[in-house]
């Protein structure tokens, strides 16, 4: 048995593995916590490391199961291959991949990063530069903008500040 790559179809690898393993093929999709932001509330979501691909193991011999239903399982794209060759995949990154998942599991990715410049995009400070601080609950952010050539630190809208790049 080998690790092979599958190619999905746009943000439909959930479904791809979902439906995979209900014909009985081992499947791994490598998943990060992020957190996003929702009609205006925080949310945490798993988003794929790798977007538009998974992992699936296979067997070469007549005794294992036949990889004809890959390509046509609903979310599926293709089986990535190099020429005629499925694309094998070593099994000791498959195993490198689930140990850094396990570590950050609880562990969202944030939106925003202490000291990262933002820029305020309404209120009062439309148009402002300032640096993130903090989170202050689930709708607010602190943000320490200068006024009056004086460090201010203000609580606002988490909808209302967006990174500068």
């Amino acid at each position: 048995m080998h690790w092979y790559l599958v190619h999905t179809k746009p943000r439909q690898e959930k479904c791809a593995q979902e439906n995979l393993e209900r014909q009985g093929f081992q499947c791994y999709l490598p998943v990060l916590p992020v957190e996003k932001l929702r009609q205006g509330t925080v949310t945490v979501s798993d988003e794929p490391l790798f977007p538009r691909y998974l992992f699936i193991r296979l067997g070469r011999d007549s005794s294992t199961k036949s990889w004809t239903p890959i390509r046509s399982t609903k979310g599926v794209s293709r089986l990535v291959s190099f020429g005629t060759e499925p694309a094998k995949v070593d099994s000791y990154l498959i195993e490198l991949l689930q140990q850094q998942q396990s570590l950050v599991q609880h562990e969202a990715q944030q939106l925003f990063s202490h000291g990262e410049k933002i820029q305020l995009r309404d209120g009062p400070f439309a148009g402002l530069e300032g640096i993130y601080q903090m989170a202050d609950g689930d709708r607010r952010v602190i943000v320490l903008i200068e006024l009056l050539s004086k460090p201010v630190v203000i609580p606002v809208r988490l909808t209302s500040v967006r990174k500068l790049s």
